[in-house]
C-alpha cells in the first residue's frame, strides 16, 4: 500500500498544532502555511517546513490557486483542511482530487450536498430523518412572512450555504423578518458567497446535541454525542461528552445515534463527521439540524472518553485513498466503534475578547502564559511572546477535562480555568469560570438559551474609555536586571505612588497608574477602591468632584475621570485595591518601558478599550472613604520628583489611622 509522507495544512492555529501532532505521530512530514502576523505562531514552530503565504488575514488560508501552487512545489500527497477556512469547501476538495492528491476529510460531493442547507434537509427527509418543520429556499421577505404565518412563531432565518452558527437570525414577530432577511442574506453572500436563505421553526426551549460519525464509503461507526447547548450567538462556548441530558434517556440516544448513522450511510460518507439535531428539552422530539462536514472544534471531548485519536483515524482513511482503496477495512471500522463512553469530558473555548465589553476580540503578544497541563488536555497554538492578531477567529485554547464522573470532572475544569492564565490579553476566563461555577451548569440542565435566561455574568475590571494624553502601568520595584540597555523603570514619583497604595490599602510597591498631564476616563465593573496622588489634578466620578490623597469607593458601572494637571507636565498616580492581578511581571516588575516596548500593558501607554481585570472585594475589604489631612500630604517640592526619603512621616494604615 502507498504510503502517506507529505501532508500540507490548510490551517492556523490550535487545529494545525493538532494535526501536525499527529502526523508527528505517523511519521509523515508536516508542512505549515502561514501569514506575516502568524510567524510566531506554534504551528510554524512545530511543522517540519513551512511556507509563507502571500497577503494577510483570512483570504491569505483561502486562496486556492496560492495553496494549490504550494502543494506542488512542496511534494504534498494529501491535504488536511481542519476546521473553518476551506475545510467544507467542495470545490477546493475536487480541486485537490484533481491534483492528484488526497483531502483530507469526506469527497467533494459530500461536502457539496450538506452544505447546502435545504439540499440538507430534503436527503434527511429521504433518509426518514426527523427535521424541523421548514421552508425550501425563499425569495424575498414577503415570501418569508407569508411562510412564517403557516408555521408559526418564533422563527429562524438561516443562510443556506451557512454553517458553525454564522448566519442565522431568529424573529419572534412578523415585523422582524424584513431586517433579519436582509441580514441572513448578506451575511450568507459575504461569508459563503451564496445568498440563499430558508427558514426552520425555532424552538427556545432545546439542546444542542451532536453526533460523532466517522465513514470509509461503504460502513459508517458512531463515537456516541456531545452536548453543545452553551452557545453565544450560535457559537458554542462549552461542549460536554456524554449529554447529561441523555445520561438517564438510553432509548432516546439510541433513536438520535442511529438517525446520525443512516443519514450518514445514504450519502456513502468518507472520513470523519457531525450530525446535529436540535431536541425539545420537554417532550425530546428532536429534529436534524445540519451535518458538518469535517472535524469540529470540540472533538478532543470524544476522543477522551471514547479512547480514539479521530485526526490520526482521518490520516490513515486518506492513506488508504491514497493507495486507491475506499479507506479503512470495514471489519476495523467495526472493532474501534465505541459503544459507551468511558467517563465524561468537558471543553471550555478560552478566546482573546472580553466579556465585559459585548466580547469585543483584543489582540496583542502574549505577554506570560500559565496552563494546568497536571490535570487538563490544553490545545492551545499560543506561547509565550506569540501575537494574536486581530484578523482571526479568536480562539486561543481549548481547555479540556477528563474524569470518571461528571461531578469529578465540573470540579477540575473549574480548577483548571482557575490554573490558567495569560497576561497582556484581554480572555473570556472569568466568564467560563462563572458559568462553569454555576448551579445550573453543576446539574447538567442547560439550554440552548442558558446563557440568555439561565445564567448572568458579572465582570469584575476597569474599561478604559479615554486613555488621557499618557498613562502607563508602573511599579515600585526596580527590575531584578538592569544593563544592556533595560533599565529599572519605576514611577517617576515613587513617593505618591507608594502613599497612593497605602491609602487603598496594598502593600508599598503594588503596581499602580502613572499619569501624565491629562487623564484618563475609566468605567469600573464591580465595586473598586481607589486614591490619586501626585501633582493636582482634577477628579470626577460619574461628574461628582472628588479629593486627592484621598479614598475613594467606586461602585458598578461608575466612571471615572481624571481632568488635566494644574502643572505643567505634571503626574499624578492611581492605585486600585488589590493591583492590576493581569498584567504580567517582567525581570520582577510590572514597571513600563514604552520607549524600549518593554513590560506593562504590550510594553505601551494604554489605549481606548484596553481593560484591566481586577479581584473582587468582599463586604469585608471595603473600607470607608477618607481623605489624608493637610498636614500629611508631602510638601510641593517633594512631590513629582523622585525620592528616597524615608516615608515614616506618612504612614497611613488600611483602618485611616495616621502617624507621624
Amino acid at each position: 500500500m502507498s504510503t502517506l509522507q507529505r501532508v500540507l495544512i490548510a490551517n492556523r492555529g490550535e487545529i494545525a498544532v493538532r494535526c501536525i501532532r499527529a502526523c508527528k505521530q505517523l511519521s509523515i512530514t508536516s508542512i505549515a502555511i502561514f501569514t506575516a502576523a502568524d510567524s510566531g505562531s506554534l504551528h510554524v514552530r512545530l511543522a517540519d517546513s513551512s511556507v509563507l503565504l502571500e497577503g494577510e488575514g483570512p483570504r491569505a488560508y483561502t486562496n486556492i490557486d496560492a495553496i494549490l501552487d504550494i502543494c506542488e512545489k512542496q511534494g504534498a500527497q494529501a491535504v488536511f483542511p481542519g476546521y473553518g477556512f476551506l475545510s467544507e469547501n467542495a470545490d477546493f476538495a475536487l480541486r485537490v482530487h484533481d491534483a492528484g492528491m488526497i483531502f483530507v476529510g469526506p469527497d467533494s460531493e459530500a461536502l457539496y450536498r450538506m452544505g447546502l442547507k435545504h439540499v440538507a434537509r430534503d436527503l434527511a427527509i429521504a433518509a426518514e430523518v426527523s427535521v424541523i418543520r421548514g421552508s425550501g429556499l425563499l425569495g424575498s421577505a414577503e415570501e418569508a412572512c407569508d411562510f412564517a404565518r403557516q408555521i408559526g412563531f418564533p422563527i429562524m432565518l438561516k443562510a443556506s450555504g451557512g454553517g458553525g452558527g454564522m448566519g442565522q437570525q431568529t424573529c419572534w414577530s412578523e415585523g422582524e423578518i424584513p431586517v433579519a432577511f436582509a441580514s441572513v442574506e448578506s451575511r450568507s453572500k459575504e461569508l459563503f458567497r451564496n445568498s440563499g436563505v430558508f427558514m426552520e421553526r425555532y424552538y427556545p426551549t432545546s439542546h444542542h446535541i451532536e453526533v460523532q460519525v466517522f465513514g470509509n464509503g461503504s460502513e459508517v461507526i458512531d463515537f456516541g454525542e456531545r452536548e453543545c447547548s452553551i452557545q453565544r450567538r450560535r457559537q458554542k462556548v462549552i461542549e460536554e461528552c456524554p449529554s447529561p441530558y441523555l445520561v438517564d434517556k438510553p432509548d432516546l440516544r439510541s433513536r438520535l445515534i442511529s438517525c446520525a448513522l443512516t443519514l450518514a450511510k445514504s450519502i456513502k460518507y468518507q472520513s470523519t463527521g457531525t450530525v446535529e439535531f436540535l431536541v425539545d428539552d420537554e417532550t425530546g422530539d428532536f429534529f436534524f439540524l445540519e451535518m458538518n462536514t469535517r472535524l469540529q472544534v470540540e472533538h478532543g471531548v470524544t476522543e477522551l472518553c471514547y479512547g480514539v485519536d479521530l485526526v490520526v483515524l482521518m490520516l490513515r482513511q486518506a492513506e488508504y485513498q491514497l493507495a486507491g482503496k475506499s479507506g479503512i477495512p470495514s471489519a476495523e471500522l467495526l472493532e474501534i466503534q465505541g459503544k459507551t463512553p468511558n467517563g465524561a469530558a468537558i471543553e471550555t473555548r478560552v478566546c482573546c475578547e472580553n466579556p465585559a465589553d459585548s466580547f469585543m476580540p483584543s489582540s496583542g503578544h502574549v505577554q506570560s502564559v500559565t496552563w494546568p497541563d497536571q490535570y487538563a488536555r490544553v490545545d492551545t497554538w499560543i506561547q509565550l511572546g506569540t501575537f494574536v492578531s486581530p484578523y482571526f477567529d479568536s480562539l486561543l485554547a481549548k481547555l479540556i477535562v477528563h474524569y470518571p464522573t461528571r461531578e469529578e470532572s465540573v470540579t477540575m475544569i473549574q480548577k483548571a480555568l482557575k490554573g490558567s492564565e495569560i497576561g497582556g490579553l484581554v480572555t473570556n476566563l472569568a466568564f467560563l469560570e462563572s458559568i462553569v461555577g454555576s448551579a445550573e451548569f453543576s446539574r447538567g440542565k442547560t439550554l440552548t438559551t442558558f446563557l440568555e435566561t439561565q445564567f448572568t455574568f458579572q465582570p469584575t475590571g476597569i474599561q478604559v474609555i479615554s486613555p488621557g494624553a499618557f498613562t502607563t502601568v508602573q511599579q515600585a520595584r526596580a527590575r531584578t536586571r538592569k544593563g544592556y540597555g533595560i533599565p529599572t523603570s519605576g514611577p517617576m514619583d515613587d513617593l505618591s505612588a507608594t502613599i497612593a497604595n497605602l491609602l487603598v490599602g496594598n502593600a508599598e510597591d503594588v503596581e499602580c497608574l502613572e499619569i501624565t498631564a491629562q487623564g484618563p476616563e475609566l468605567r469600573f465593573h464591580d465595586t473598586t477602591v481607589v486614591a490619586a496622588t501626585g501633582s493636582p489634578f482634577s477628579i470626577e466620578v460619574d461628574g461628582k468632584p472628588h479629593d486627592m490623597w484621598s479614598r475613594i469607593i467606586i461602585k458598578p458601572k461608575q466612571i471615572l475621570k481624571i481632568g488635566s494637571s494644574a502643572t505643567p507636565g505634571g503626574r499624578c498616580y492611581l492605585a486600585i485595591k488589590g493591583g492590576l492581578p493581569g498584567v504580567p511581571e517582567w525581570l520582577g516588575s510590572k514597571s513600563t518601558t514604552p520607549s524600549l516596548a518593554l513590560g506593562g500593558l504590550q510594553g505601551r501607554q494604554l489605549r481606548p478599550g484596553d481593560f484591566f481585570e481586577v479581584k473582587p472585594l468582599e463586604k469585608s475589604d471595603i473600607p470607608s472613604e477618607y481623605k489624608l489631612p493637610e498636614s500629611l500630604i508631602p510638601p510641593s517640592n517633594l512631590v513629582g520628583k523622585p525620592s528616597t526619603l524615608a516615608i515614616g512621616q506618612w504612614i497611613i494604615t488600611a483602618t485611616g489611622r495616621e502617624s507621624a
